[in-house]
């Protein structure tokens, strides 16, 4: 899919979306994952599967969406789930510290462990892992690059900045 951040790729299975790569090389990283997670799947292009994910991210990059609304099924351990869980419930618009999502898991001494987890997200934009900063306000890392996370979030402020008149 063409964004206004580059090319996304995507995979689903039956039990729902399980990938988005983006940035440098995506294709070729969602091929090595999907070889790594599904090494007996058979890899298929089916873009009529992924209709309502391809519509919803089109609403999203347009500001008409501030939530997903999809199936999802990333592949991960129960730490990982719970932090992208965790992910999900950031607002649109808003950003949080590792910190600050080490604590809403109950878990203030793993920053380091959260902060993994988040660069494992299989699922980003959906799963927004860019919402996540550095304490000190800078950005912090990214899977598709600075670039296309510093992109997201104004995106995302365009529509959450409040103006005067």
């Amino acid at each position: 899919m063409k964004s206004p951040v580059g090319h996304l790729y995507l995979a689903t299975q039956e039990a729902g979306l399980s990938a988005l790569f983006l940035g440098p090389d995506a294709k070729q990283h969602l091929f090595s994952y999907l070889q790594k997670m599904y090494p007996e799947s058979e890899i298929q292009a089916n873009k009529p599967a992924l209709k309502q994910v391809l519509g919803q991210l089109d609403e999203y990059f347009s500001g008409a969406r501030d939530q997903f609304e999809l199936t999802l099924a990333p592949e991960g351990t129960p730490f990982q789930k719970s932090v992208w869980g965790a992910l999900q419930k950031i607002p649109y618009g808003h950003k949080i510290s590792y910190g600050e999502l080490a604590q809403r898991l109950d878990n203030p001494g793993g920053m380091r462990a959260v902060g993994a987890a988040n660069g494992q997200n299989p699922i980003p934009i959906i799963i927004p892992c860019h919402r996540v900063i550095a304490a000190d306000g800078s950005l912090g890392g990214y899977t598709g690059g600075l670039d296309i996370k510093r992109k997201l979030l104004d995106l995302e402020a365009q529509k959450t900045t409040p103006t005067l008149f």
